[in-house]
């Protein structure tokens, strides 16, 4: 009885010394339920809060196991206390991420570009920082528990047998119950090859995240199941009218052929691809073709600044052309980049290996965008940007598109007296003569694009283009809140500019012979603060980010000789436009190889779901939602509501599920395996090169802006 191996004195873990056993634990799940409080995309009571709790439980036995290792007593304190630190930071920053970007961003991407936040963002993220201080508040508790109660909560020299296996068992049991229940559960894709941060963190918590995150770093991402994915597909099924006038539009592509010594994975993209419907050319096809495009892209617009009175361009060239009644513009979840890349490519932007698609594809062989396509065609083909030309690594992408990109830093002049964010208006300006003179002096056709920047957030009176235009949206919108009022105020430096554009375009007799396009990067989801969703103010919906109509936007598609416009109802999205301008040109394109389709293309039916039919993908935080010509689905309630007079079979959704899957899936490795290079004959790829930012043409004029643009917006 007196045995002193059993004496409480004795033990190595007292009552309240093995508080230190489970502090990280308990810290875990502390952080993840205040980020499931703070974060209204995620239900707090919902199947993810057990992985996320079984997660956590790993991610805290895994750290205290670790720390037990560690040699001497003083290293061991200050690691614990580093830990917890960091911990905290990083819980801090994802919520600032979620809350104002409206995405949880991968460790890789945070730590790639934290250079371009802390050096031109930091006046922002510090009021991004202060308007979070409750939360920011909250979750410091462990940290200064641990401080104040080091005594008991600080892990100890030694740890017992007893103790030990303990956790390891906790470890395992917890890591495969998880994942069994990840793997089993529907949303296996998430955890694995659709692996994600922000998707991943509402299924397991930010503690399975970075679990997640460090394996794939290491290890790469889960390769799709191509065939799997798309199994549930009658992908070659044409059950619809077929326009037997009309040609299709696709290429001459041997996919069998493609097929010698292919990989597996090539050979389920050359099956998928050869399998697919292609587009049926229209009464459309080839109505634009040799004239001009000027394509812009955007910042943050939305239709609801439109009006005949304040922005009388604006409102005739959305009038005048074609009018689009059912165009969205889906929130990718990569902020500008990701819309970016939906228009300028016609493929959905995905994450590659933990990294944009849109910089991935700086490295492949990408003839159907669109600058590729008219440059092949003799047009001249530029781009604009008028902020830093590096930010998105534009100065790779673009080129790599077919153009030549000019940004502020590569020869592009802007003044802007230094003030954040410079005048779309100014770009164009400066510009228009680079592609108009060429075409009146010699007839050499051109294609413009430009990506925006003035509506930029935030709105408020210290923005400069918001102060710009203060008088004029105060006088329009006398009643509005101060930042409905700078967002409209910012953007009508977008209605000047394309006035001054048409202006031009006039004068040197050639808007008859120019095309102009317009659509947004994402909706200004900056209205949408902690205390007040000033979206809806705005568009005056009551709605969520987790609605679709919260995505509904508008499509500006114009040519100065359009005697009548067209209206179009067909539901679509920014990945459409490639192909819809591609077909509008006559361009030689395969439309099998794009996510998006032809808008005008008739070949399908309403009531019967294939790859070529009318689909526009609407993620929201709580899944995607889509509409068809057949209907619509609405993940926030998991109801598809038919069109009236249409009706569907039972397998409808499913099918449709598939096919969205499918459709991302084949996205991602179209960048991933370089795809193009091989279907369409591409050259050699080039040996990876160590990258250098070097600007070609550096402007000295140009003043150091006081704010610039947000890498993550």
């Amino acid at each position: 009885m007196n045995n002193p191996q059993f004496t409480h004195s004795e033990s190595p873990y007292p009552p309240k010394k093995r508080l230190s056993l489970c502090f990280f634990t308990v810290a875990l799940l502390y952080h993840e339920a205040l980020l499931r409080l703070f974060d209204n995309t995620i239900p707090f009571f919902s199947i993810s809060l057990l992985y996320t709790v079984l997660f956590a439980i790993v991610l805290g036995a895994a750290v205290t196991l670790l720390l037990h290792l560690v040699r001497p007593d003083k290293l061991r304190a200050v690691l614990s206390y580093v830990v917890c630190f960091a911990w905290t930071v990083l819980l801090c920053v994802e919520y600032c991420c979620k809350s104002y970007f409206k995405s949880y961003f991968g460790l890789g991407y945070m730590a790639n570009m934290a250079g371009q936040v802390m050096s031109d963002f930091a006046a922002t993220a510090v009021e991004v920082v202060l308007d979070r201080l409750p939360f920011i508040g909250l979750s410091l508790i462990p940290l200064v528990c641990l401080i104040i109660f080091r005594r008991y909560l600080l892990p100890k020299n030694s740890l017992s047998k007893a103790a030990g296996i303990t956790l390891l068992v906790t470890l395992v049991l917890a890591q495969v119950l998880g994942s069994f229940f990840c793997y089993a559960g529907r949303q296996k894709d998430v955890y694995t090859y659709n692996y994600t941060p922000d998707r991943a963190v509402a299924m397991v918590g930010l503690s399975g995240t970075v679990r997640l995150e460090v394996q794939y770093a290491l290890f790469g991402i889960p390769e799709a199941p191509l065939d799997d994915i798309s199994e549930g597909i009658d992908i070659d099924a044409v059950d619809h009218p077929t326009l037997e006038k009309y040609e299709y539009n696709k290429m001459d592509i041997d996919f069998v052929a493609l097929n010698e010594g292919a990989s597996s994975t090539t050979i389920s993209l050359n099956h998928y691809f050869g399998s697919k419907v292609a587009t049926q050319q229209n009464e459309y096809t080839g109505l634009f073709e040799g004239k001009n495009l000027i394509l812009i892209t955007a910042e943050a617009f939305s239709p609801y600044v439109i009006s005949e009175e304040l922005t009388p361009t604006l409102y005739r060239l959305t009038h005048e052309g074609f009018v689009f009644n059912n165009f969205y513009q889906p929130g990718w979840g990569q902020s500008t980049t990701g819309g970016e890349f939906a228009v300028m490519t016609g493929l959905i932007p995905t994450w590659v290996n933990n990294n944009l698609s849109f910089y991935v594809s700086h490295r492949d062989y990408m003839p159907l965008a669109l600058g590729n396509q008219f440059r092949a065609l003799g047009y001249n083909t530029f781009a604009y940007h008028n902020n830093s030309y590096t930010y998105y690594n534009r100065h790779l992408t673009h080129p790599n598109l077919g153009y030549d990109y000019y940004g502020v830093g590569n020869g592009l002049l802007v003044t802007g007296g230094g003030e954040w964010p410079y005048s779309d208006e100014e770009m164009v300006m400066n510009t228009v003569d680079d592609y108009i003179t060429a075409y009146v002096e010699d007839g050499t056709p051109f294609h413009a694009y430009y990506m925006t920047v003035s509506g930029h957030a935030n709105w408020g009176w210290g923005n400069a283009m918001s102060a710009k235009h203060r008088e004029e949206a105060v006088a329009a919108y006398p009643d509005a809140s101060q930042p409905v009022q700078g967002y409209i105020a910012a953007n009508l430096e977008v209605e000047y500019a394309l006035r001054y554009l048409v202006e031009r375009l006039e004068e040197a007799g050639i808007a008859d012979d120019t095309v102009i396009c317009m659509s947004a990067d994402h909706y200004p989801y900056a209205l949408v603060t902690e205390e007040v969703d000033y979206y809806c103010e705005l568009s005056g919906i009551n709605d969520t980010e987790n609605d679709i109509s919260r995505y509904k936007n508008t499509l500006l598609l114009w040519c100065g000789d359009m005697e009548t416009p067209v209206v179009v109802n067909t539901p679509c999205s920014t990945i459409d436009i490639v192909p819809t301008l591609s077909n509008l040109f006559g361009l030689e394109y395969d439309s099998r190889l794009l996510s998006g389709r032809d808008v005008f293309s008739m070949n399908y039916s309403a009531t019967y779901p294939t790859t070529s039919m009318p689909l526009v993908i609407l993620p929201t935080p709580v899944g995607n939602s889509w509409i068809t010509p057949a209907g619509t689905y609405e993940a926030a309630t998991r109801t598809f509501t038919p069109n009236p007079g249409v009706a569907v079979n039972d397998s409808y959704v499913d099918t449709v599920t598939a096919i969205i899957d499918a459709k991302y899936a084949y996205a991602r490795a179209i960048i991933q395996h370089d795809y193009y290079r091989l279907a369409l004959n591409g050259p050699e790829a080039l040996p990876p090169v160590e990258e250098e930012i070097m600007a070609e043409e550096q402007v000295e004029e140009i003043p150091e802006p006081t704010q610039q643009e947000s890498p993550w917006f």
